[in-house]
């Protein structure tokens, strides 16, 4: 990706953020740069005023010139100062956002590979340890006001000298050279940080987790966890020693030359006033004046404009896997078009074969079946058989490496993206809840928006006396991460919440993937009972190491090494003694027994 590139696409980023922040830096620059250019040339005629004339009503009308512009100029910088302040952390929180849906709409594939991951991180690190965005900003808007300020003091400059303007010029050439070169060293230095801040980091939240202080207890972990603090920590400062000692050498030699610089255009301009230069013209103590405050204001300009040229450069190289990491396909880029149809009449796997990105070895291989619309099935196997990576292909949270899953004889990524997921409710082994209320968790709307709907979906999973105990309800928060009111909810009583959230979609589709781990298998049972009233004529998809799921299906669909071994109902199946599914059952079935004797 090429320079202007990577600009265009990251300032097309903060306009979308904001339209107001971008306009107020533009406004910043303008009112700098004319403060600047005003400071350079009224001073002048008030001089030579003073050293000539002194005609009293010109005197109070420059003097009221040079106050009356600082002081609007003043005003209006800090009107849009306070702007910009107060614009600042609201975009710093949309980049984080903008952050954070991209995340939210890339390939679900894409969550697990190495390259992902490791572009993720490099551009969080951009934003987390270098506030790359806000450097990169302030430093084009710093570009931007300095090229204005040298094109107007360049102007007056070479009215006086273009020699002098170019021996100016090879002082700023020779900054900038010297700063371009540090800055590559931070690049490196900042890379070089990666990967021990990453072990650095692992190990510092080893002693803050507070999940696995038993074990660091249990087995004198301590010792270990900050040794390994200490070594990643002494490599860092040894980083850090060998980086600033390159940046004072750079400040030394930035100094001398800024110096150097001001003495060239003291020098030649007091010359110029005492008439020694011979064929020049001698010029006034105002002409002096305003020589050398914009020979002052041209060189801080320069070598402002090429420090933030640099500054840009070395930004965008931070910048560059976040705006990488932006430009990534996003999951509705491979959605068709299609309505999801109003019945789903069949659900076929034709010939699928899976493997997960990055692995060789396949999940499932050459599946075919065929889920009639309506049917409640039950998806049985021993672990690794494949059974949540079928219902996640269904799920489209994956795709094929071979073959075609179709609904209605259709491909599924035939379907517009965003309807086909509003039509797929699932409970994954692995479901998340959230710190909202549970009324929120459950109709991810706003608190109150459809409490009949909320109702209903609570008294169907058996959650309603638990709502009437606590005291706000299903306005409960839940978890105390961020609020001390919170309420911490069982292991079932949250797989409750999880499965009222399915329910609560009302989908044409329902998956159901070991949702009740943590409920005794009497209440499993209770709730896939319940849940085949529930859905009526839906489509259900069960999943559970309990095989008292089975009993209550139309079909079980037995997967055997990522192969479909057998698809029957429970009583054909039971018929086969020598078969798989007649074996895990009556295997669990007598652990029942046991535990019950027990």
């Amino acid at each position: 990706m090429k320079q202007w590139e990577k600009l265009r696409l990251f300032f097309s980023i903060v306009w979308r953020t904001s339209h107001a922040y971008v306009l107020l830096m533009a406004s910043s620059v303008m009112l700098a740069g004319a403060q600047v250019l005003l400071n350079v040339l009224l001073p002048k005629f008030l001089i030579d005023e003073l050293t000539g004339a002194l005609r009293g009503e010109y005197l109070l009308l420059y003097a009221g010139m040079i106050v009356g512009a600082n002081l609007v100029l003043a005003l209006l910088s800090s009107a849009v100062k306070r702007g910009l302040d107060e614009k600042e952390l609201y975009v710093n929180n949309m980049m984080d956002r903008v952050m954070a849906e991209k995340v939210m709409k890339v390939p679900f594939g894409c969550l697990e590979t190495p390259e992902y991951l490791d572009l993720k991180e490099r551009a969080l690190f951009a934003f987390n340890n270098q506030s790359a965005p806000f450097e990169m900003i302030r430093s084009t808007a710093q570009f931007l006001q300095s090229a204005l300020i040298i094109i107007t003091t360049l102007a007056v400059m070479l009215t006086l000298s273009p020699v002098l303007v170019l021996l100016l010029l090879l002082c700023v050439a020779a900054n900038l050279f010297a700063y371009s070169r540090v800055m590559q060293d931070q690049l490196k230095f900042f890379a070089s940080l990666i990967p021990i801040n990453r072990k650095y980091g692992y190990y510092v939240n080893l002693g803050f987790q507070d999940t696995l202080q038993k074990d660091v207890r249990l087995y004198d972990m301590s010792g270990m966890i900050s040794g390994r603090v200490t070594d990643y920590g002494r490599e860092i400062s040894g980083e850090c020693d060998q980086f600033y000692k390159k940046m004072g050498r750079f400040q030394g030699l930035s100094g001398a030359l800024n110096d150097l610089q001001s003495a060239l255009a003291y020098g030649y301009a007091g010359l110029r006033v005492l008439g020694s230069l011979s064929g020049k013209a001698p010029i006034s103590l105002g002409s002096l004046t305003m020589y050398v405050s914009a020979a002052a204001s041209f060189a801080k300009a320069a070598t402002d404009a090429g420090a933030s040229a640099v500054t840009i450069t070395a930004m965008l190289g931070y910048l560059e896997p976040f705006l990488q990491f932006m430009s990534l396909p996003e999951e509705s880029d491979f959605g068709g078009t299609l309505p999801f149809p109003e019945t789903v009449e069949s659900i076929r796997f034709e010939h699928v074969s899976f493997r997960y990105p990055g692995s060789e070895t396949r999940v499932l291989h050459d599946v075919s079946f065929e889920i009639r619309g309506g049917e409640k099935i039950s998806i049985v196997g021993l672990n690794g058989a494949g059974k949540t990576t079928l219902v996640k292909l269904i799920s489209r949270l994956y795709r094929p490496e071979e073959g075609h899953i179709l609904l209605n004889g259709v491909d599924i990524f035939e379907y517009e993206h965003g309807s086909y997921l509003a039509s797929i409710a699932a409970v994954f082994q692995d479901y998340k809840l959230f710190a909202f209320s549970i009324d929120e968790n459950i109709t991810g709307k706003r608190p109150g928006s459809d409490l009949v709907g909320t109702g209903t979906v609570i008294r169907r999973v058996g959650l309603n006396e638990k709502m009437a105990e606590l005291n706000e309800g299903v306005y409960s928060m839940l978890g105390k991460s961020y609020d001390e009111n919170g309420v911490e909810l069982s292991g079932g009583e949250r797989q409750k919440v999880a499965i009222a959230r399915a329910l609560y979609k009302n989908a044409p589709v329902i998956i159901l993937d070991e949702p009740t781990s943590a409920l005794d298998p009497l209440a499993e049972a209770e709730i896939y009972e319940n849940f085949n009233s529930l859905i009526g004529d839906k489509t259900a998809i069960y999943i559970s190491h309990r095989m008292s799921s089975s009993v209550f299906c139309d079909r079980i669909l037995l997967l055997d090494g990522g192969t479909v071994s057998d698809f029957d109902t429970h009583t054909a199946l039971m018929e086969k003694a020598d078969g798989l599914y007649y074996k895990l059952f009556n295997a669990q079935a007598e652990n029942y027994r046991i535990e019950k004797k027990v």
